[in-house]
């Protein structure tokens, strides 16, 4: 039996969530997805130490799982969320790489959900600087080429390349949204979710 989120109410009825990331706008994400949903939660944020920019599915997967515990334990939280950003490799794509968030939820017992955005591709001079170890991290590149300072906290590279039709948060809140899906509807999903220990 899948745990639900009634068993995750402290005495006062409110759910404890911890996001691992002090960015405004992954907190955002969470606490608006979670809002949509469960009315009575507190999100607190705590910064978790982390390599620069993830490459691959497998690196980005455990990125977001790595936060996402170590924020539900520092912060003695009922779940933690993890989202993290990462280059995955996707054949037929003009750079060979797709950008895309993963969000994964931790419960008290470690079973993990996960969940997607949409995915996009940079720039082919962000994914070349990347991978040739000329940039540690998507951030730097964009910076440059929007010109704007630190973009992936505020409309991220998406916003920039869109021209504003979508924006970073939005991406976030699909991750996110779509990490609650069996959270929400644990009778639809029944049988052994996955653990941290199978992911890390």
């Amino acid at each position: 039996m899948q745990m639900v989120f009634s068993d995750l109410l402290n005495i006062h009825g409110v759910m404890k969530v911890a996001v691992g990331s002090l960015n405004e706008v992954k907190v955002e994400a969470v606490r608006k997805s979670f809002k949509e949903f469960f009315p009575d939660i507190v999100v607190d944020a705590v910064s978790i130490e982390m390599p620069a920019q993830p490459i691959g599915f497998r690196e980005t997967l455990r990125g977001a799982v790595k936060r996402g515990l170590e924020a539900m334990r520092k912060l003695d939280a009922d779940l933690g969320v993890g989202v993290e950003a990462g280059l995955i490799e996707i054949p037929h794509t003009i750079t060979g790489y797709v950008n895309q968030h993963v969000c994964a939820i931790i419960d008290r017992e470690e079973k993990v959900t996960l969940g997607f955005s949409a995915a996009f591709e940079f720039p082919v001079e962000v994914v070349e600087s990347i991978l040739a170890g000329k940039a540690a991290e998507a951030e730097e590149v964009m910076d440059r080429i929007s010109g704007m300072r630190e973009i992936g906290r505020g409309m991220g590279a998406i916003g920039y390349l869109t021209r504003k039709r979508m924006n970073r948060i939005d991406l976030c809140v699909q991750a996110v949204a779509s990490a609650l899906i069996p959270r929400i509807n644990p009778r639809l999903y029944p049988g052994e979710w996955p653990r941290v220990q199978e992911i890390i």
